[in-house]
């Protein structure tokens, strides 16, 4: 049965949206990717996370399928354009577990959680997830010591990253492209 022009407009603008949220993500994984975190205490490979401001505005705005699509885009894209082919395992089962995570804590308890404490829950998904697949890569549970160090920096980087959706997603709210997704959601 074809799509009525109403119901193809809707598609083309999640389209759109999508388009412009991994090309902003994958700008922002550039841009993380040329700050030197290793020397400000952190452990080889330790990234801030900004993408996740992205991801996270498309849970809030869109469909789950529509964010899948962006960390799968935004995750081949950075690891293409950074020549970090042997780390895209790593930053693919992070970055999938911290969408299940977020998607699930927004979309089954909505305002018992706030986007800055999603975020969080996120960051330490992200985090566990690659450690996860780090050991299973290089078969051994040692790399598990790094747990600590890592939840601690998903804390600190999901509060930046939740802070930076609250305002993202608070000025989009008020851009009539996004309202229709609004009214959508509370349906």
């Amino acid at each position: 049965m074809p799509m009525s022009s109403s119901e193809s407009a809707t598609v083309l603008k999640r389209t759109v949206i999508i388009a412009i949220f991994a090309a902003v993500a994958v700008v922002l994984g550039l841009i993380e990717a040329q700050i030197p975190l290793v020397g400000m205490g952190f452990m080889p490979g330790a990234k801030l996370g900004f993408a996740n401001i992205m991801v996270l505005t498309c849970i809030y705005f869109l469909r789950g399928r529509d964010a899948l699509v962006l960390v799968i885009l935004k995750t081949l894209l950075t690891a293409f354009l950074l020549g970090t082919f042997s780390s895209l395992l790593f930053s693919l089962l992070g970055s999938l577990l911290s969408f299940v995570v977020m998607f699930l804590l927004l979309k089954l308890f909505g305002k018992k959680f706030s986007l800055i404490g999603i975020s969080i829950a996120g960051g330490l998904a992200h985090n566990v997830g690659q450690l996860l697949g780090a050991a299973m890569v290089f078969d051994s549970a040692s790399i598990l010591y790094y747990l600590p160090v890592l939840l601690i920096s998903g804390v600190v980087t999901g509060i930046a990253v939740g802070f930076a959706v609250r305002y993202l997603v608070d000025s989009l709210s008020k851009i009539s492209l996004f309202e229709e997704f609004l009214d959508a959601r509370s349906q």
